[in-house]
């Protein structure tokens, strides 16, 4: 694993988008998966300047989103949906149909998680994962349990992932208890993950993840196991890591 600490959020956003786009140059129909939520935010603002620049181009890119929430239609604001075309595909050239995001109101989510596996599997599978990690270490919507979902499923939302998403909603009794995620088997499958985290609030989740300890109790710390991930973070993230306390298949380069 690599790990690349950016100064700022801007700085880290900047990052991420270029080897996203590097992805792309090497290989036009790039299937990406991607994240939604705060973090991910700068770095497709920074797409959107490549691509009206005409130094990058979706036309053939496939994209497949991590999760989306139960219960929430696509027109919901609230939605991962309405979140990927208002921040990112409204603005770029990407097909339509080349966009994949779990239905949130599909009439049967055990058939929609199967369909949604059959989907990236039929695709050739996922080139570059891009994903957040939650306070609590949890990846996609794969919270801290005993045993994690190997492939995509409908998961129940903990308590701190619930009032850690209310800030989008009403009020917190508004955020949804479940999501359809992609499982650790799905996101571990592609062959690149980059994973961007950004904050003070992130700093233990941080440590867990690149300690050298893999607990199911902190789903992020299993991309330990992965041969081609890429953490890209600013300084306040990365505030309790050093070269003496993360695992030795660990590279740390500081960028300022």
């Amino acid at each position: 694993m690599k790990i690349i600490v950016e100064e700022n959020y801007e700085k880290m956003s900047n990052r991420a988008a270029l080897l996203l786009a590097s992805q792309v140059h090497l290989k036009e129909n790039s299937k990406i998966g991607l994240a939604t939520g705060g973090t991910p935010m700068g770095m497709y603002n920074k797409l959107i300047e490549m691509y009206e620049a005409e130094e990058i181009d979706f036309f053939q890119v496939t994209t497949f989103n991590l999760d989306e929430y139960c219960g929430l239609s696509k027109e919901n604001p609230n939605s991962y949906h309405y979140y990927m075309f208002d921040n990112f595909f409204n603005h770029i050239n990407i097909k339509k149909e080349n966009i994949n995001i779990p239905n949130g109101m599909a009439a049967d989510y055990n058939k929609e998680c199967r369909d949604y596996e059959s989907l990236i599997e039929n695709a050739g599978g996922i080139d570059l994962q891009v994903l957040g990690i939650g306070a609590n270490g949890h990846i996609g919507f794969n919270e801290p349990a005993e045993k994690l979902n190997v492939m995509t499923e409908v998961v129940n939302l903990r308590e701190e992932t619930i009032k850690a998403n209310s800030r989008y909603f009403e009020a917190e009794e508004k955020v949804p208890k479940q999501a359809i995620s992609m499982g650790m088997a799905t996101i571990l499958k592609s062959k690149r993950i980059i994973l961007l985290a950004s904050g003070k609030n992130k700093v233990e989740a941080i440590k867990a993840t690149v300690s050298g300890k893999i607990s199911t109790r902190v789903p992020a710390s299993l991309l330990q196991t992965h041969p081609e991930v890429t953490m890209i973070i600013d300084k306040d993230a990365a505030a309790l890591i050093s070269e003496d306390n993360i695992s030795a298949n660990c590279q740390l380069e500081i960028k300022y």
